[in-house]
């Protein structure tokens, strides 16, 4: 199962926003709800996109726990739960960058917000779909400007979380 996770990693957006398209529009399966072109449409995508990035980096990073932390847990005395936090505290920061490259994938994606979204204003038009259109209307100086607010957004929160990383001295 790790393995179709980790080859879902690679999906490229326009064919999943073209899969849950379908699966939203009103002849698909889930076209009763009305999601298309909602900002929940958007979100579904999302959650669709990133949830495998986040199920392979977090299970690799719970994975490389040595085998021997949990027995050794258990040895001293916790129960189920304390060993899971023994172990989940140990791979924190593998999971931490899971959720980051989540985040990052997701915040800065175009396809499924365009095809779930339709980049209607005010409703559903987030950064990346109105950088497109500003550059498809020529409109160059703003498209840049966004994509400086979308990298501001990005960096600065990886930023932070390599801070936070970093043991103080």
């Amino acid at each position: 199962m790790t393995g179709l996770f980790n080859a879902l990693i690679g999906i490229p957006t326009v064919a999943l926003g073209l899969y849950m398209y379908l699966l939203l529009s009103r002849s698909g399966p889930l076209g009763y709800f009305q999601l298309l072109y909602t900002p929940y449409g958007i979100m579904i995508g999302q959650c669709a996109l990133v949830t495998p990035i986040i199920v392979s980096f977090a299970t690799s990073a719970l994975e490389s726990v040595d085998p021997d932390l949990r027995t050794l847990a258990k040895t001293l005395g916790a129960s189920g739960y304390q060993t899971d936090g023994v172990v989940l505290r140990e791979a924190f920061w593998g999971v931490m960058l899971s959720i980051i490259a989540a985040f990052n994938r997701a915040f800065a994606e175009l396809g499924v917000a365009m095809m779930l979204g339709g980049n209607i204003r005010n409703w559903t038009r987030v950064l990346t779909t109105a950088i497109s259109l500003e550059t498809a209307r020529g409109e160059i100086a703003l498209s840049i400007a966004l994509s400086f607010i979308l990298l501001g957004i990005v960096m600065s929160l990886s930023i932070a979380v390599n801070l936070a990383r970093k043991p103080s001295r």
